[in-house]
This record gives structure tokens, sequence and C-alpha cells, in this order.
């Protein structure tokens, strides 16, 4: 099973390709959903204070960070980079402006700027760690042609 989980997209019958494409951009709204809570808006710490706290959590960001670079890894090594992107940043962008839409509050206002940053930011990361996996995949099959033709 896992010899067909590691080898080219290319290689693959298509519905397949299509069914390991679906299931990853799955995975992503998954990590997306299990890391941060769905009310993204900041909330006083008691009735009437003046200071607030999000329900954003730094292990959450750090887990769906991490959740994410695997898959943008998996994806850039056996897939082009563009879908590596598609099926990666696009679920926690599109989830993200979904919550974002359906709370809407006094600090609406700065949503869509928020949201185009974390969406440039989560892209930006996925390409950066689908790129460098590539890159890798390049040196390893380097390294196994060396091993298999010592001439």
């Amino acid at each position: 099973m896992t010899e067909k989980l590691l080898r080219p997209m290319r290689t693959r019958r298509l519905p397949v390709r299509w069914l390991i494409r679906l299931l990853g951009a799955a995975l992503a709204a998954v990590a997306y959903l299990l890391c941060l809570p769905w009310d993204l808006r900041n909330r006083p710490t008691t009735p009437g204070a003046a200071e607030e706290t999000t329900p954003v959590t730094a292990v959450g960001v750090a887990l769906l960070g991490l959740a994410l670079l695997l898959l943008a890894a998996y994806f850039g090594l056996w897939d082009r980079l563009g879908w590596a992107v598609l099926l990666v940043a696009a679920p926690p962008a599109a989830l993200m402006q979904v919550s974002f839409r359906t709370h809407p509050g006094p600090d609406a206002s700065a949503w869509p700027l928020a949201w185009g940053f974390f969406t440039l930011l989560i892209a930006a990361g996925v390409l950066t760690a689908a790129s460098v996996a590539r890159a890798l995949r390049g040196e390893w099959a380097r390294e196994d042609l060396t091993l298999n033709n010592p001439l």
C-alpha cells in the first residue's frame, strides 16, 4: 500500500490520482477544523472587562502549521506545485473566510485584511515546503542513480 502512495501522481490512474487529491484537501480542512476554533473573534476575559482574549492558541497554530507543511511536502514530492497550493492552502483559507463571514461583530472590519494576510502566509508556506520537497526529490533521485550505477 505504501508503495502506491510513494510514487509520482502522473504514474497513477486518473481516479486514484483524484481520490488522493481529494483526501489531501479533506485532511487540510480537518486539520484546520481540529486545530483552530470556529469562532475566531476575541472575547473579554470577564463581562465588561477591557482586556480581550482569543480562542486561538499557539499550540493549535503550530499543529496546524505542521500538518499543512507535511501535506505540502507530500504533494510537492509527488504532484505539481500548483496542486500542492490548491489542495493544501485553499481549504483552510475557505474555512477561515466562512468563519469570518458567519460571525459578524464589532471587529469585523479588520477581518478581510486578516483573511488576506493569513491566506497569503499559508499559501507561501505551502509553496515553500512543496518546493523544498521537490528539490529534495531531485537529490534523492540523483543519489539513487549513483548508488545503482557506481560508474
